[in-house]
């Protein structure tokens, strides 16, 4: 019997086999060239086929680990493109003559060594974006597939490292943990790993893969970050016994199924869910979730070649509606822009995207795209209880607008005997602090509104919720946040509007207890937070 020690990064106790997992390392020849022209246009052409898969790896990571995780991906997609490390590798072919796979591996493994050194934890944390990133330039240009995560059935995944897509693309059907003998806890392993919802640790160190073998029964304790390799009998029932444990308190948040989300001094708080795709709602309906309080619909247009048509989006629209089977289903409009591109849309290159073009500031400027959403969402209205919200909102105009164009919608399908819901209700994100401070103003235009706390975390307090140099000064329990959140609510209920929260700090159980004496009507969280946000409010006591 062997014990390790590392970092857990997600709780739970797992018991299996080992599956272990070591990536082929490729031996990166350098070859010289006549053709430097040739080179170019191979590693132009890799980088195109790279921002393709990691597309597709952004897709999955959205629909099963959410929103804030999958960005992980948009960085790497952006790191595709940044000019130093693009400067670089043309550079080397150009100077050195050298074949396009070398001059990315040089440099790949310099800018890897850069960040290595630097003294803040989450930049150290970045050689393996900048690693996993040129693997996937590499493989583009040997035409291998390397987006492949093999397991076994019922496996413990062990690996020197994980990267961020090998990660996300483990098939969590057949994984019971993961350990990586390396690894920070800032790295964006570890931040995917809290959201599978399957034990992991980290930085377990070298002699773990030194001596691990296929086969050998692990223990994987994700609370302790304790590892066991082929455990003797008494350590083995010892952590069955733990397992079980884990496995009751688990069940006893399943008996909160059919519970009603109230406080002991019976104050009522809806709990709905967030989704990205059609294929999510049955984790709606398995976690028992009031309804859906944010569904996507961007995720009908990325990773796609062109716009969906309005057939194409009624269709998704009305499965969802009808599966919920009469539960409200608040879907939001387009929210394409900054970190979420699709190239037909052929937005510009701008300097600073979280600022710039997004939003409803694309759907109101290219409106033929945002009438085809708006009849699509009211066809499927007749099919269920839809309430539509409109994403990045500043100005009461722009409400104005978006209603006129609503009417002008129902219009065309009055004449053409069409027939929609009759009691839509309209609503807005509050996402920007201007909303916030104008809440008042725009309360009486809508019927609800919902806080999109991440980007209102990033507008207030000036911090780019992706860059880990301001970790310390992303303060999401600020004060300011806090109140212009109160405010929101306070305003909306003057003016006869519901208010939710459907950003992260939704699900953030120790404000459960604060959002509900500010008086916010619905939390929206993960699918697998529904129970567990539960749970918190049941044992509250408000007066």
């Amino acid at each position: 019997m062997f014990v390790y020690y590392g970092k857990g990064v997600s709780g739970g106790i797992a018991l299996g086999r080992v599956t272990v997992f070591e990536r082929e390392h490729k031996q990166i020849r350098r070859d010289g060239v006549e053709d430097t022209t040739l080179e170019k246009r191979r590693f132009e052409n890799a980088k195109s086929k790279a921002h393709d898969q990691l597309s597709k790896i952004y897709e999955k990571a959205l629909r099963e680990v959410g929103e804030t995780n999958a960005e992980i991906f948009n960085i790497h997609m952006m790191m595709l493109e940044d000019d130093d490390y693009n400067e670089s590798v043309i550079g080397i072919i150009e100077k050195q003559k050298v074949n396009a796979e070398y001059a990315v591996s040089v440099t790949g493994e310099n800018f890897a060594m850069m960040f290595a050194s630097m003294d803040d934890a989450y930049m150290r944390a970045r050689q393996a974006d900048v690693r996993d990133i040129s693997s996937r330039l590499i493989s583009c240009m040997s035409e291998e597939n390397d987006d492949k995560t093999e397991t076994e059935n019922n496996s413990i995944v062990c690996a020197y490292d994980l990267a961020p897509s090998e990660t996300v693309l483990l098939d969590k059907e057949k994984v019971l943990a993961f350990v990586t003998s390396r690894g920070s806890a800032n790295s964006h392993t570890a931040i995917l790993a809290g959201s599978m919802n399957i034990p992991a640790i980290i930085s377990v160190g070298d002699e773990l893969m030194q001596n691990v073998k296929d086969k050998d029964m692990m223990i994987v304790d994700g609370y302790s970050g304790r590892v066991i390799v082929n455990p003797d009998k008494k350590t083995l029932e010892k952590y069955e016994k733990k397992q079980n444990e884990d496995f009751v308190k688990k069940e006893r948040l399943k008996r909160l199924k059919g519970k009603d989300n109230v406080t002991k001094d019976g104050r009522r708080i809806n709990i709905y869910a967030n989704i990205g795709a059609v294929e999510n709602v049955g984790d709606v309906l398995l976690n028992d979730a009031g309804g859906i309080g944010l569904f996507r619909s961007e995720f009908l247009y990325l990773g796609k070649e062109d716009y969906p048509t309005e057939q194409q989006q009624f269709e998704a629209y009305k499965t969802v509606l009808e599966s919920m089977a009469g539960k409200k289903v608040v879907i939001r409009t387009l929210d394409i822009g900054a970190d979420k591109q699709a190239d037909y849309f052929h937005l510009e290159k701008e300097e600073n995207p979280a600022l710039g073009f997004r939003g409803i500031r694309v759907c109101l400027e290219k409106t033929d795209i945002f009438k085809t959403q708006l009849r699509a969402l009211y066809r499927a209205s007749a099919f269920g209880n839809l309430a539509i919200m409109f994403p990045m909102i500043t100005n009461d105009w722009e409400i104005d607008e978006i209603l006129s164009m609503c009417d002008e919608v129902k219009r065309q399908l009055d004449d053409n005997g069409i027939p929609y819901g009759d009691n839509i209700e309209i609503g807005i994100m509050i996402e920007t602090p201007a909303a916030a401070i104008i809440s008042d103003i725009l309360a009486p235009k809508v019927d609800f509104f919902s806080i999109g706390t991440n980007d209102l975390t990033q507008y207030t307090l000036a911090c780019d919720r992706q860059n880990g140099q301001v970790g310390r000064f992303c303060d999401t329990h600020h004060k300011a946040i806090l109140r212009l959140i109160e405010f929101a609510t306070k305003n909306a209920h003057k003016n006869g509007a519901w208010i939710g929260i459907c950003g992260e700090l939704a699900q953030d159980t120790s404000l459960t207890e604060t959002f509900i004496r500010m008086g916010v009507d619905e939390l929206s969280v993960t699918p697998s937070n529904v129970l567990k946000v539960r749970q918190r409010v049941r044992e509250m006591k408000i007066e």
